[in-house]
């Protein structure tokens, strides 16, 4: 039994969008440049940010990781459109954290990206982050640090 097409399309571009969010969440930039295309772009309006090619995407991830004391971020499955070997979809996305500076960050936002089908599978070529609602309020918790031998 083979499974359709478009069906191996929407699960290779899915584990694309999760396999991103363990790269950032595991401080991989390496790897985070190597899941876009070589002319992709990553764009954050909000901030006046956007980084294009891989070197920059990779370079533009770790200097913003640098700025947080700890992040967490969380992706939630959105659309996929399918055209030949191009697609266009969304990714929601819930994040919070402490920056160096003591200031906290609780935001929904919203991934809009461009996906491309190349000769090592499916990769962005855009990604545009739209923060929807942002709470600066401190955060009462913090982080847990890894017990000796973990």
């Amino acid at each position: 039994m083979s499974i359709p097409p478009a069906i191996a399309d929407r699960f290779e571009i899915e584990a694309l969008r999760g396999e991103l969010n363990d790269a950032v969440m595991m401080r991989d930039y390496d790897r985070v440049g190597s899941l876009f295309t070589p002319l992709g772009a990553m764009r954050w309006p909000h901030i006046n940010k956007e980084f294009a090619g891989r070197d920059e995407i990779r370079a533009g991830i770790e200097w913003g990781q640098s700025l947080w004391e700890f992040f967490v971020q969380n992706v939630h499955p959105g659309t996929i459109r399918l055209d030949g070997d191009i697609a266009v979809g969304r990714a929601y996305i819930q994040e919070f954290g402490r920056m160096r500076d003591g200031s906290s960050h609780s935001n929904y936002a919203v991934y809009h990206d461009h996906y491309q089908r190349t000769p090592d599978g499916w990769k962005f070529a855009e990604r545009v982050y739209e923060v929807r609602y942002l709470d600066s309020t401190p955060l009462a918790g913090s982080p847990l640090r890894p017990a000796p031998g973990a």
